[in-house]
């Protein structure tokens, strides 16, 4: 596969989306069992600006539920290269960096490529801007092949990934969170191949501090 060159990754191969999340988020709560959150890497939302009553005759709820404390939803930007070796997710509190499992390990290896430590290192250079003690390595897998595998494939990679990191990094006060997801959590389709190669990936996320 040809490395994206620093024009192809910045110049033509960039698309950039960002999504608003609404003002408010309403959840009902006390009809059947709620549904927690099984995110790996939820972020905090921020306190909401204005004050609900529950009891406004305008609401219409199901008898016996009650409104759950509202939220203001964090607005999200995703910027990636059309080949999904790069992406970069940022929050008002977290930045999440996924490089394509192709770009660091061959096929079904967690052996990093000649070109990893270079692709890691700009990693490190962001972490180092945001003075980040607290960082999170995931791994992840397409589909294909057993979901044990890729449990344990998606953990040596992130593994692996962190090795580079905290060498490079150096620094005992840092908090390493390190997990391997298999095929859980896809940010593609995972019907097509172009899909598989975007979710066969390890997340770098740590929190801005634009949160405290």
């Amino acid at each position: 596969m040809r490395a994206a060159t620093t024009a192809d990754r910045h110049v033509r191969g960039r698309a950039a989306v960002t999504v608003l999340a609404g003002a408010l988020s309403f959840g009902l709560v006390g009809v059947g069992d709620a549904l927690a959150d099984d995110n790996p890497y939820p972020t905090p939302s921020a306190a909401a600006p204005v004050k609900i009553d529950a009891n406004d005759p305008d609401l219409k709820i199901p008898e016996g539920a009650t409104l759950a404390d509202p939220k203001v939803l964090d607005i999200k930007s995703v910027i990636e290269d059309l080949s999904g070796e790069e992406r970069r997710e940022e929050t008002n509190t977290d930045i999440t960096m996924a490089l394509q499992a192709e770009v660091l390990f061959a096929k079904d290896s967690a052996k990093l490529s000649s070109q990893a430590n270079g692709r890691i290192a700009a990693i490190v250079t962001e972490i180092k801007k945001h003075n980040a003690t607290k960082i999170r390595v995931f791994g992840f897998t397409d589909n294909l092949g057993t979901y044990e595998h890729g449990k344990v494939l998606s953990k040596k990679r992130a593994d692996a990934v962190h090795g580079v990191l905290s060498r490079q990094l150096n620094d005992a006060g840092i908090a390493y969170e390190v997990r391997g997801y298999s095929e859980d959590y896809p940010i593609a389709d995972n019907g097509t191949e172009e899909g598989r190669m975007k979710n066969r990936r390890v997340e770098v996320s740590f929190p801005t501090g634009r949160s405290s």
